[in-house]
């Protein structure tokens, strides 16, 4: 089941932590979470799943920056959030979407117990002015059924800023 935007009101400063919070940005069941003003482009054309990719760090200026089709910009929101009893999802909000933007690839789905900040897929379909502090997603919560384990120990729990792919982590143990 989807909280309703009331009772994650409600669970705030609980069980759900958004860091800033503005009661303004509170959906009939979500919260939108703002763009940070800052990037991650991979530099080679050909990544390697196996290894660290290296990237390349941009800073999205006050009056915008214009992304390119074909291209895979990490970014990450302003808002810190802590989820506990809640399983955390992340959507684009529809305003993004009807401009072609979007804002995760496939990464949305969040885990009981994460800590940190949401980094973000983001891919256009043309070419797009965004900018910094812009509410480009929505944060929602399902209640969760039985016993769970919490996310402590993810390679991504934690994170201080945007965080590239650690898929080449899953390798060491070959």
């Amino acid at each position: 089941m989807i909280l309703s935007g009331r009772e994650i009101k409600r669970h705030i400063g609980k069980e759900i932590v958004i860091e800033p919070f503005d009661e303004k940005r509170i959906n009939p069941n979500s919260y939108n979470l703002s763009l940070a003003n800052e990037l991650l482009v991979y530099k080679n054309d050909v990544l390697d799943m196996k290894t660290p990719n290296e990237t390349e760090h941009l800073i999205i200026p006050e009056k915008g920056l214009v992304l390119q089709p074909r291209r895979l910009y990490l970014g990450r929101t302003n808002e810190y959030t802590k989820t506990d009893r809640f399983v955390p999802m992340l959507e684009g909000r529809s305003s993004t979407g009807r401009l072609g933007l979007f804002i995760h690839v496939t990464a949305g789905f969040g885990d009981v117990g994460f800590e940190g900040y949401w980094t973000l897929e983001i891919f256009c379909v043309q070419p797009i002015r965004i900018y910094p502090n812009a509410e480009v997603c929505q944060i929602y919560y399902h209640d969760i059924l039985g016993d769970y384990d919490r996310y402590s120990s993810g390679k991504y729990q934690n994170n201080e800023g945007i965080q590239p792919s650690l898929m080449y982590r899953d390798f060491d143990d070959e």
